[in-house]
């Protein structure tokens, strides 16, 4: 088991995404103004696999937001390979939590959708849809409609469309938290396999200890409202992890003590609104 302590690796030049002093208020200048992340400083490497950890309200799913492009941060600065995110580009694709496929289009047409978005011809639309349904196992599903799939296969087909254009970074916010746990266990074998194959760098944002364990190569852990980063836990073990193993066990509680305090603060000032 690695060490429970900030990484101090070295960072490479072109990392897939920089963040500097990066702050969000939200509705500022109103009465309802109210911050969300305070100073954050984050770097991940090409082709890493980062957890976002933090209690309720602590601001990872913003900070998805921002690296994606949808939303400004209020300030610092946000870097992909070295090029400042000021609006969405295909090189960084955000995963929701639904699904959020369009029911009227076949599971292919879904998958398809962004490349048409760009201008892409129709037979290069076709191929691209199909060997992204290829690799995550649905290529049969291609003429299906969603309401026809179960809510694993619904995700699969959402991580099918990010692949298809082919990012560079993967942003998943909570994509399985409506899963079973049967499910969700698949789906992070599955996320794992499709990770390796693709080289891209994914931020995984989830509120489960043990879904954190079985994922990272880095944990980091967010304080309570407004979010910064109290640490960063690296984790070396091999994949795939045995949840039942001393290591993980040890990871856990480790995480769980870390986090203690912080799920403490959130209670309190949501008790307080």
């Amino acid at each position: 088991m690695s060490d429970l302590a900030n990484s101090t690796a070295t960072i490479s030049r072109e990392s897939a995404i920089t963040c500097r002093g990066v702050g969000k208020v939200w509705l500022p200048d109103t009465p309802r103004a109210y911050e969300a992340l305070r100073g954050i400083d984050l770097d991940v490497k090409p082709g890493e696999f980062v957890v976002l950890l933090g209690p309720s309200g602590c601001g990872k799913s913003t900070l998805l937001f921002l690296i994606a492009g949808l939303e400004s941060p209020t300030e610092g600065e946000i870097r992909s390979f070295e090029k400042p995110v000021t609006e969405p580009a295909p090189e960084r694709a955000l995963i929701f939590q639904q699904a959020a496929l369009f029911p009227w289009l076949t599971v292919g047409q879904n998958v398809a959708f962004g490349l048409s978005l760009g201008g892409v011809p129709a037979a290069e639309r076709k191929q691209a849809a199909r060997d992204a349904l290829q690799r995550v196992g649905l290529a049969e599903a291609a003429t299906k409609r969603p309401t026809e799939l179960s809510g694993g296969m619904r995700q699969r087909v959402a991580v099918a469309r990010a692949l298809a254009m082919r990012p560079k970074v993967l942003l998943m916010d909570e994509p399985f938290a409506a899963l079973d746990v049967q499910t969700r266990a698949k789906m992070q074998d599955f996320l794992l396999d499709v990770w390796r194959d693709s080289t891209a760098s994914v931020l995984f944002v989830t509120h489960h200890i043990d879904e954190a364990v079985a994922l990272a190569d880095r944990v980091v852990v967010f304080t309570a409202r407004p979010g910064r980063i109290k640490t960063i836990v690296p984790i070396t073990l091999p994949r795939p992890r045995d949840p039942f193993s001393p290591e993980c066990a040890a990871l856990r509680i480790a995480l769980t003590d870390l986090l203690k305090a912080e799920v403490d603060a959130a209670f309190a000032e949501q008790e307080g609104l």
